[in-house]
């Protein structure tokens, strides 16, 4: 069965810059395992699945695999999936506004000129880490600790702790260590730092994340981690919107992340371009005897 296809470009300063995400439409009559398949397949950070709503208040339903895994929520996905969604000729029910329907909830999705912004969704885990988690991920990311200003769990969904360290540059340095993180759930792993006064965007950041065989992938752009470094940083009183941050340096990318609004009406946006549009042929699952 063929199924409409889309491969996103989401928060890229320009063509090929940013996060790709693939978009399988009309999915409701995929599997569990069909969905993971395919997602381990496209050998992206994400694959989403586009649903009819469960709700009245909603445009569209989302399912979101990072390969084996599915997601509550996750930025690119969600602003990668609305691209898609219109791209396809629908039409929201509230103007200028998509609601996406996901693990976390509805998620608004703002339609700008010539970019789209989610409203951030707030933590489900947040506040300090505790001195030994500090000491095990300072020692996990190669610095020293007096280049640790603070860390902290800034969770919306996905499991992310951050670390905010002294500079970008000493940002674009690290090379995590996943031997040094024995514990799981802190592989989810945020860092940033300040860029320097006068420098085009006001922070670098760099995401990681577990593979299905629990070595730490590098993602090119993270607009769920963007979001809750901007809630931590502002209620920390470090950093207020309006502000523009950069990723995925290291990977040869330009991602470009737009903050702005506060406290609980934070809308985080970029640039979305759909690069690939088409089908994928889906086999039809025998039925179960």
């Amino acid at each position: 069965m063929l199924k409409p296809f889309l491969q996103v470009d989401v928060f890229g300063d320009g063509p090929f810059t940013g996060n790709p995400v693939a978009i399988i439409a009309e999915a409701q009559d995929l599997s569990d395992e069909q969905m993971r398949a395919i997602s381990r397949w496209t050998n992206l950070s994400e694959c989403v699945f586009l649903l009819p709503p469960t709700t009245a208040e909603a445009d569209y339903r989302v399912r979101i695999f990072a390969l084996d895994t599915e997601l509550p929520f996750a930025g690119h996905p969600t602003l990668g999936a609305a691209r898609a969604w219109l791209d396809l000729g629908n039409e929201p029910r509230s103007a200028g506004v998509v609601v996406q329907e996901c693990g976390v909830g509805l998620v608004p999705v703002h339609i700008g000129e010539d970019t789209l912004s989610f409203g951030a969704p707030g933590l489900v885990r947040s506040g300090p880490v505790t001195r030994a988690a500090r000491t095990m991920l300072t020692e996990a990311l190669g610095v020293t600790e007096d280049q640790v200003v603070d860390a902290a769990w800034v969770d919306n969904g996905p499991g992310w702790v951050a670390v905010l360290l002294d500079s970008a540059a000493t940002v674009l340095a690290v090379t995590p260590d996943v031997t040094k993180i024995p514990e799981a759930e802190y592989r989810f792993l945020g860092v940033v730092g300040v860029q320097p006064e006068g420098s085009e965007t006001a922070l670098e950041l760099r995401a990681f994340f577990p593979d299905d065989t629990g070595a730490l992938r590098e993602d090119p752009v993270t607009g769920s981690l963007n979001a809750s470094v901007a809630q931590w940083l502002e209620y920390s009183g470090r950093m207020s919107p309006p502000y523009v941050s950069s990723q995925g340096t290291v990977l040869q990318r330009r991602g470009r992340v737009h903050i702005e609004g506060e406290g609980e009406a934070l809308w985080v946006g970029g640039r979305t371009h759909v690069a690939i549009s088409g089908s994928i042929d889906i086999p039809v699952e025998a039925p179960e005897e």
